[in-house]
């Protein structure tokens, strides 16, 4: 008796699915264009309404105005949505600081949002998933998760945590037939790493640190998302994708003289 055969064109097609991306700059905006190129119907949801509605623009979905750090909105905004398939995070903050100087209120503000509200997500949307028994969760977590340097604490710690989360649920939400993953980028070219890109040292010294001695773009982590949004990835979930050109993958960059 013969297996029956998978027709592997479609795989990455998005078709008939409908799509929410929180943070919708950046790299949320270039995962809101994927999407949308696969055939996904794409709602941005964002902080800032101009940034939410000019990316809904672009990729010819939706707009809402959503604060994440509200539980009640988010609640409100998962209830609003309705049917979603795909749920994608990348809104997150950092404060560049080393513990001595960290103030209660920095730490609170990043913690608010790269954790708590993480939380509060998963829980708003992962909710109607697990009612409908089908989904994908991803949540942007960082190369911090796994290492870190001075002046990130708070940030890596929040990081790490997230993928603590995206672990749980994934255990919590599985026998549903929903699925949970993160993923995690190394240096990208975004308005949060600005602090570094005006400092050319520092700039390099990042850029070397990878195996391929280079900066990301934001659209490089587009094809990860829309791997673990699609059908490709049915059988993937509690994981971290690492997208990080390789800089957890070696231990510094030293290349000897000819």
């Amino acid at each position: 008796m013969s297996e029956t055969m998978t027709d592997y064109t479609g795989l990455f097609r998005l078709e008939g699915k409908r799509a929410a991306l929180i943070g919708a700059g950046g790299i949320g905006r270039e995962a809101a264009l994927a999407l949308s190129a696969h055939g996904a119907e794409v709602t941005c949801l964002d902080k800032n309404p101009a940034t939410a509605k000019s990316t809904a623009a672009e990729a010819g979905g939706h707009a809402r105005e959503l604060d994440i750090t509200n539980a009640e909105a988010v609640a409100q905004a998962a209830e609003a949505l309705g049917d979603i398939d795909v749920l994608v995070l990348t809104a997150a903050t950092n404060v560049r600081k080393r513990i001595l100087d960290y103030t209660p209120v920095e730490f609170d503000r990043v913690v608010a949002l790269n954790l708590k509200a993480t939380f509060t997500v998963l829980q708003a949307f992962g909710r109607q998933m697990v009612q409908r028994g089908q989904g994908s969760i991803i949540v942007f977590s960082s190369v911090r998760g796994f290492v870190v340097e001075p002046g990130q604490a708070v940030y890596a710690a929040t990081k790490a945590g997230a993928i603590q989360l995206v672990k749980t649920a994934a255990a919590e939400f599985g026998e549903a037939g929903v699925r949970v993953n993160a993923i995690a980028p190394g240096v990208v070219e975004t308005p949060l790493t600005n602090q570094i890109k005006e400092n050319p040292d520092w700039h390099n010294a990042y850029a070397k640190k990878s195996a391929l001695a280079r900066w990301a773009q934001p659209s490089e982590l587009a094809g990860a998302v829309v791997y673990l949004a699609s059908d490709a990835a049915t059988y993937v979930t509690g994981s971290t994708l690492m997208v990080d050109g390789g800089w957890t993958a070696i231990d510094g960059r030293y290349t000897p003289p000819n």
